[in-house]
């Protein structure tokens, strides 16, 4: 609510050797008044004795104040450094709340009103989240490109350029007749309509790529019974994840695993072995199994090398034909790889070539890319609202042509959040922390 001034840890899991409490709102200097006798000088470090309603010491910390609007929410804000003990931060939680205009923030509250504020648009508040949850170095890089306002900046320049040209269409429609107006400007602005229809499709081709950066790499292990996938899995993992047996179908549900392979997320699955069978269970499973091959970004079709018979494998660009158990039987030509996990044979080339087929996909020099279903969508319509003023889609009024422009402009605003995108915000906030 308006005037309303929020509080919460910021800091992560308790108990740590400092805890970080965020205070922000109208309020906040009011706060700090009470709690440590004075407001400390704006952006500077002040260690300072926190009390409670009666003068007893709380604990000791470090307090900085930023006042409105040099601040991370463009409110007055203050963050409390104190020891990150549970009873410590829960007295000193329970001591904002005594506060009349004071309550504890809802997750991704502080980020939400630097987005209101005007600090932050929303593809930078995406790339802050991403960054807080990153787990690999693509992720942070990817996350660090969003939250500093690069792609943001992409997007505003083309939708500037969108407006523009708009613009002299508009006013060759609304003032042919003047003397004052040039001659026709059609050719220049479809030409440059036409340049950026190009860099917006080039564009949204990659963002299979940003989604493999953010949400990871998906590499199927698959095959038949008993042919090693598990074990597979658990070496690849350096852990006991799925269990071991000589019983064929072991392996009922998917199990997955997350590994960082040069910087990048991969989710590694387990399936069922694929075989006929009337066992009820393992029918389940095999369906799963098929279902996780048929979305994977790579299938390792695993086959038993010891068995010492022909096997088919389904001709698909995807898959990677690993023969196994090379330690009992001898290598065959009709696999791109043979490994045994009691040996460790051939399993790191088989990483690096899981790597290598990630950066075939991937463009690890540049980071301007889209990461999230709605950067696609909104993407996907600003190209089609561009062709349709082309007259690709066959020919069109001039003043239609103009509007399609407008619908252009307005899909790429709505990824930043420059035009209404109320129906977007719980969603998008509702992914931070409490803290946040």
């Amino acid at each position: 609510m308006p005037g309303e001034t929020i509080y919460a840890l910021s800091s992560g899991g308790l108990p740590s050797g400092v805890a970080v409490i965020r205070i922000s709102g109208p309020a906040t200097s009011v706060v700090l008044e009470d709690l440590i006798g004075s407001v400390p000088a704006p952006r500077l470090a002040s260690l300072r004795t926190i009390r409670d309603r009666n003068g007893l010491p709380i604990d000791s910390g470090l307090i900085l104040f930023f006042p409105s609007p040099a601040s991370f929410t463009g409110e007055d804000c203050a963050e409390l450094q104190v020891h990150g003990g549970r009873a410590v931060v829960q007295r000193l939680l329970s001591r904002l709340g005594e506060f009349p205009t004071t309550r504890m923030a809802v997750e991704g509250e502080f980020s939400r009103r630097a987005f209101e504020n005007g600090k932050l648009d929303l593809v930078e508040v995406e790339g802050l989240a991403d960054l807080i949850a990153a787990e690999t170095e693509m992720q942070r890089r990817l996350a660090v490109e969003h939250s500093s306002g690069h792609l943001s900046t992409l997007y505003d320049s083309w939708a500037e350029r969108l407006t523009r040209c708009r613009a002299l269409i508009e006013a060759e429609l609304d003032f042919a007749d003047e003397d004052d107006v040039p001659g026709s400007v059609s050719d220049q602005v479809w030409a440059e309509v036409a340049v950026l229809r190009a860099a917006v499709d080039a564009h949204l081709s990659d963002a299979a790529a940003g989604e493999i950066i953010r949400d990871g790499f998906k590499v199927v292990i698959a095959g038949a019974p008993n042919a090693g996938k598990s074990s597979l899995m658990n070496a690849l993992a350096q852990r006991d994840l799925a269990i071991v047996t000589d019983v064929a179908g072991t392996t009922r549900d998917v199990l997955q695993v997350d590994l960082d392979i040069g910087g990048y997320l991969v989710k590694l699955y387990d399936t069922a072995g694929l075989r006929e069978t009337d066992e009820l269970v393992e029918r389940e499973g095999i369906r799963r199994a098929e279902n996780m091959v048929a979305e994977a970004d790579l299938v390792l079709y695993l086959h038993d090398l010891s068995v010492g018979v022909a096997v088919s494998t389904p001709a698909d660009p995807r898959v990677l034909t690993v023969g196994t158990k090379a330690d009992l039987a001898p290598a065959r030509n009709e696999f791109d790889f043979s490994i045994s996990v009691q040996t460790g044979a051939g399993l790191q080339e088989l990483r690096s070539m899981i790597g290598h087929r990630i950066e075939q996909m991937v463009r690890p020099d540049s980071f301007s890319l889209p990461s999230r279903l709605r950067h696609k969508d909104s993407l996907a319509e600003c190209l089609s609202a561009i062709e349709r003023s082309l007259g690709m889609d066959g020919p069109v009024d001039l003043d239609l042509r103009a509007e399609e422009l407008r619908i252009a402009a307005n899909a790429l605003g709505r990824i930043t959040g420059r035009v209404d995108v109320e129906n977007l915000l719980d969603v998008i906030f509702s992914e931070f922390c409490i803290g946040k």
